[in-house]
C-alpha cells in the first residue's frame, strides 16, 4: 500500500514534499503529518481556515486525511489547497498510508 501511496503522492509533489530534507514548498512539508496538529509545520504560512483549524483542536489522524484529502474544500472551505481532491478512496487510503510511512 505504501508504494501505492508513493505514486498517488506523484500529484502532491509539486507542492508538497516528504523525507529526509523535506521543506515547505508551495504547501508545507508532510513529514509527521498524521497526529499532528493541523497548521504546525514550522515557518509555514496557513490560510485562515487551516490556522483556525488547528487552534480549535484539528489532529490530521486517518479520519481528518481522509476527508481532507478527499475533498479539501469541502471539510475546510477556505484552505488554500488547489487540489481538487482524491476521487478514488483506495488512493486517498494508499496516501494516507504513505504519509504514515513519514514519520
Amino acid at each position: 500500500m505504501i508504494a501505492a501511496g508513493e505514486k498517488v503522492f506523484g500529484k502532491c509533489k509539486a507542492c508538497h514534499k516528504v523525507g529526509e530534507g523535506a521543506k515547505n514548498a508551495v504547501g508545507p512539508q508532510l513529514n509527521g503529518i498524521v497526529g499532528r496538529q493541523a497548521a504546525t509545520a514550522e515557518g509555514f504560512k496557513y490560510s485562515k481556515a487551516m490556522a483556525d483549524a488547528g487552534a480549535g483542536g484539528l489532529v490530521w489522524d486517518s479520519a481528518a486525511l481522509h476527508g481532507y484529502l478527499a475533498d479539501p474544500k469541502a471539510y475546510m472551505p477556505g484552505n488554500k489547497m488547489s487540489f481538487a481532491g482524491l476521487k478514488k478512496p483506495a488512493d486517498v487510503d494508499a496516501v494516507v498510508a504513505y504519509l504514515a510511512s513519514h514519520p
